[in-house]
């Protein structure tokens, strides 16, 4: 009872104090910080292969042009070496009347600096004093800037000849690039950060989802179980263990509950007849015989209790697997023998009859004191609770088979047995089907076999033995020590 007081004292967080923001809570989520990272990580590198790109087309673009430019000015080199400056002249005016992308900028100045034929109006200022060439600003009819590249020609008695191309088609091709380059990565930036948020936001339903079954569980509704999504992700994998663990726990926390009222029936009648005896022995006056009686009897009742307590105390060591390495070599079949003799004269004085077959000897590695203990146990059950019916045969069997697979230890009784809804309960602690709990006993001798079984790897069985009640130690083959005795 006192658990249940404690389990509803926990403190529970207030729900409002914790809450945030919608657009807090899923900028600070595990998606959206994990897909910020891999959006901030494709951005980078895509930027640096497109810089890459951008830098080698600049390139492909800038040594086009120099080609072209080189071309020209070899051409119209040899148009003066081949028929002189009229010639060059004819040759430059015509070539000043071609039209379109790619098409050369002219001019052609005599000594006195007049221009003799071309396209363009003016020496550049910005070539003045660049023999080499480079770039520089012209201006069409329309009176727009434009920028060129070119190339000087010095050429016999003082004339110049410009050998130029327009840089406008490949300026707008680069910057057509460049604002596809900013579009294009913009859009990726914002659809990966809105791919992040709807993954919050996914998640956080989810994880919310989850938070909240544990708030309400927190609260002391151990019912209350975390709901699947259908998609059969891992969120549902883990929503999926996680109610099994909640399953367990509610299990074991009944358990306890019921652990603690039935410790708390069982051992207030002992507890209150053992100080009544006491008191009755205090003022009975007839002398120290009936003092030392009444002693004797408190002795009884405390040697009792403390026999329930070491009982609770050994079956929790053996479920925690904390009981020293004792394990020692012996004849299975003669420790069951020598268990069942003990008991014949108790099942005798009981109005029953104890039978165990002979076999031969089976030598296993086990706890002997464990093994025999659990024996022990279910003779002691079946001579208090396997009271068969009037004209039923009052016989308790205990046999002991071995195979290949397992060794089993019986023992099988004529009595009313147990129900079917009821064999896996009575395996529990402090759990016996007498519910006015006036029969001798503790309810912790099945429970005692159970874990002794476990702890040798095997386990109990109970089942029906058409009429009363049949239990099963079944253990592991792999305790045998020697093939013999295989029945």
């Amino acid at each position: 009872m006192a658990l249940s007081e404690q389990s509803t004292a926990i403190a529970v967080p207030k729900l409002g104090a914790e809450r945030q923001s919608v657009g807090a809570r899923l900028l600070g989520t595990s998606a959206f910080r994990v897909t910020a990272l891999v959006v901030a990580a494709f951005v980078t590198t895509a930027a640096i292969v497109v810089g890459v790109l951008f830098w080698q087309t600049n390139n492909l673009l800038t040594r086009h042009v120099l080609q072209g430019l080189s071309q020209d000015r070899l051409a119209l080199e040899e148009v003066w070496r081949g028929g002189g400056a009229q010639t060059l002249v004819g040759a430059v005016a015509a070539r000043s009347k071609t039209t379109g992308p790619g098409a050369p900028l002219l001019l052609l100045l005599d000594a006195a600096g007049t221009k003799l034929a071309g396209n363009l109006e003016r020496w550049p200022v910005e070539l003045i004093d660049k023999p080499q060439g480079g770039t520089f600003a012209f201006g069409t009819g329309e009176g727009s800037g434009h920028s060129a590249v070119g190339v000087p020609v010095m050429l016999p008695g003082g004339a110049r000849l410009l050998v130029a191309r327009d840089l406008d088609d490949q300026s707008q091709l680069i910057d057509r690039i460049r604002r596809l380059f900013l579009i294009g990565f913009g859009l990726l930036s914002l659809i990966g950060l809105a791919g992040g948020l709807i993954a919050s936001r996914l998640m956080l339903a989810r994880v919310t989802q989850i938070t909240d079954t544990g708030r309400t569980i927190m609260a002391g509704d151990l019912s209350r179980r975390i709901p699947l999504s259908g998609a059969d992700d891992e969120f549902d994998h883990l929503a999926a263990n996680l109610n099994l663990m909640l399953d367990r726990i509610e299990q074991l926390m009944s358990a306890m509950r019921e652990v603690s009222d039935n410790i708390a029936h069982d051992l207030k009648t002992p507890l209150s007849r053992l100080r009544s005896r006491a008191e009755a022995a205090m003022r009975d006056t007839t002398g120290s015989a009936a003092h030392a009686d009444g002693l004797a009897r408190v002795i009884e009742d405390a040697d009792a209790i403390i026999q329930t307590f070491n009982a609770l105390l050994l079956i929790a060591r053996l479920e925690a697997g904390a009981v020293e390495n004792s394990s020692e070599t012996f004849d299975l079949n003669e420790l069951m023998h020598d268990v069942a003799e003990l008991y014949e004269p108790v099942a005798e004085e009981a109005g029953q009859r104890l039978s165990h077959g002979t076999g031969a000897p089976l030598t296993v590695r086990a706890n002997s004191q464990l093994i025999g203990q659990a024996i022990a146990n279910l003779i002691d059950n079946s001579i208090k609770y396997g009271v068969p019916s009037a004209g039923e045969d009052a016989e308790i069997s205990v046999g002991l088979t071995s195979s290949e697979q397992d060794i089993r230890i019986t023992v099988a009784d004529r009595g009313p047995g147990i129900p079917l809804d009821d064999r896996e309960r009575v395996a529990k602690r402090f759990v016996r089907l007498d519910q006015s709990r006036t029969r001798p006993g503790t309810g912790l001798g099945l429970s005692l076999v159970a874990a002794v079984a476990h702890l040798h790897g095997g386990r109990m069985l109970i089942e029906d033995n058409a009429p009363g009640l049949r239990v099963v130690i079944a253990l592991p083959s792999s305790l045998r020590s020697s093939r013999d005795g295989l029945q």
